[in-house]
């Protein structure tokens, strides 16, 4: 059963407590319970010993063997003929993060920063990179102490893994780039030094190891998981608010609809629906419209597709953090070091695409559903305001909304059908992953603000109405009353609207997977 609760994320206590790091698969709740709680890490004995022993048999193989090893003792991309001479193969890791580490763009924020802390740490605690023990201890420290790195939003391609925002995370570790902690910007020396930490003197394939891999594109992607579904959950709830608060028939939400077009996502939210407005006296009155507009009556249809789209990414995003994602890969049981391409973002270019896509249709039925409301239809004022002409009551917001929808159209062409070649034609095909990220949460930013003006319209709406929706519906007007009053006549609705993101934002729920309707119920 998923629980709404108001509370901000900023605002909870930090209760020290720690999450073992082993081979279990983490789901995207025990991720949520990991990042929301503030749980700090610990690397298990059994994983450890994997680490442990990856990093001998790759020091095993240099001693023994004068073979190139591609990354390890030659050079990278293009340059992957060029042997090393053994004497520079430690210079060369620390090149490599270096060289790479030319991010532009703004910063990526904190929490991103921290799930890619996690992310990185979980993967290369797997024993298949070559990691020495005391890099993956020095980056634990890091996300315990709520380190971060400075890392910029531009310069992956989503291919050879995310280089230019992995070297900036690295780059710390050598006592380089900067840091942020506790709101103070510090140079990686300066931040070492205060911990009273060692510089990590990278060895042969830890620079690789470091930089290879999707952690960037896959932070962006859990973070943007736990925003969607949030709001997924709330786009249902809107949408039976504003239903009611239409004088809307719920006829279209009968399991018999559903169960003739089978989709889960279409079953989940009619069900969902129908439970919301249990009780209502609004949807129960006798109705003198035939039908309504689709974006009342095609709720299961348009939300539940995005359900299962979002669905599909989720297994999508797990998958990949759960992975091994660098390269070349060790495998010590088998006596091999392959170099492969788990590194490239094809899989989550793809899926961040679908989500980018999936959340802006929740925005655009949205939009459709504010601008019935205000409508002057089924007995609503026009502009749900009294003295119309005077006061123009909840006009321009529709215009606000419809300009969150419009850029969203905009950011929603797919980046996965786009490929530069780099490298000098090494790297001929990249996923464009990273772009697909970050604009994916650029979108989903606007759903929230949709969302928020969805609200403030459907509330105003309801106050127009002589009898009562259900007790769940009416609880949540009562409480968002206290954030947000009636609107008698006009005032700035900026702040309105500020507000009721604010109040959105502070819903927090304590299930983030909807694999059947009875999470939601």
């Amino acid at each position: 059963m998923t629980k709404i609760v108001y509370l901000s994320l900023k605002n909870r206590l930090k209760v020290e407590t720690f999450h073992i790091i082993n081979s279990d698969f983490l789901s995207l709740n025990d991720l949520w319970q990991i990042f929301s709680t503030h749980q700090k890490l610990k690397l298990s004995d059994e994983n450890r010993e994997k680490v442990r022993e990856a990093r001998q048999f790759l020091d095993q193989k240099l001693k023994n063997s004068d073979r190139p090893i591609y990354g390890i003792n030659t050079g990278f991309g293009a340059l992957h003929n060029i042997k090393i001479d053994d004497g520079q193969i430690n210079l060369l890791q620390e090149n490599l993060v270096k060289s790479h580490a030319c991010g532009i763009g703004e910063p990526v924020p904190e929490d991103i920063v921290k799930l890619m802390l996690l992310l990185k740490i979980l993967s290369l605690s797997k024993g298949h990179s070559g990691i020495q023990l005391k890099t993956l201890d020095l980056l634990i420290n890091f996300y315990n102490h709520d380190i971060f790195p400075v890392v910029y939003r531009q310069g992956s391609l989503g291919a050879s893994g995310d280089l230019v925002p992995l070297a900036h995370l690295s780059l710390p570790l050598m006592g380089e780039g900067n840091v942020i902690y506790k709101g103070k910007n510090y140079t990686g020396e300066e931040i070492l030094k205060k911990f009273g930490w060692s510089k990590i003197k990278l060895q042969a394939k830890e620079g690789l190891a470091l930089l290879n891999g999707t952690q960037f594109m896959s932070a962006y992607g859990v973070y943007n998981l736990f925003n969607a579904n949030k709001l997924i959950y709330f786009a249902d709830v809107l949408a039976a608010l504003s239903l009611d608060a239409f004088d809307g028939r719920i006829e279209p939400f009968d399991a018999l609809v559903q169960q003739v077009r089978p989709h889960q996502g279409q079953i989940d939210t009619a069900a969902f629906v129908r439970h919301l407005l249990a009780g209502s006296e609004l949807i129960k009155q006798p109705k003198k419209h035939v039908q309504d507009p689709y974006s009342f009556r095609c709720v299961p249809q348009v939300h539940g597709a995005s359900k299962d789209a979002v669905r599909y990414v989720s297994d999508t995003i797990l998958k990949e953090i759960n992975a091994v994602t660098d390269n070349p890969l060790i495998f010590p049981a088998e006596d091999k070091i392959i170099s492969g391409g788990n590194f490239h973002g094809q899989p989550l270019a793809l899926a961040l695409d679908m989500l980018a896509i999936a959340m802006s249709e929740l925005a655009n039925i949205s939009e459709r559903r504010t601008y019935q409301l205000i409508s002057g239809k089924r007995g609503l004022p026009a502009f749900l305001v009294l003295n119309p002409g005077l006061n123009s009551g909840l006009m321009i917001p529709q215009y606000a909304s419809a300009s969150a929808v419009s850029q969203n159209k905009q950011l929603s062409t797919p980046a996965s059908v786009d490929s530069i070649e780099s490298s000098n034609g090494q790297e001929d095909h990249v996923s464009m992953g990273a772009n697909a990220a970050t604009k994916a949460l650029r979108v989903i930013d606007n759903v929230q603000k949709v969302l928020a003006i969805e609200l403030l319209t459907a509330a105003q709406a309801m106050d127009f109405r002589e009898k009562k929706t259900s007790d769940f519906l009416q609880s949540l007007l009562n409480t968002y009353r206290t954030e947000v009053p009636f609107i008698e006549e006009d005032r700035i609705l900026q702040e309105d609207i500020a507000k009721t993101i604010n109040f959105i934002d502070q819903i927090h729920l304590d299930n983030l997977e909807y694999s059947s309707v009875n999470q939601h119920i």
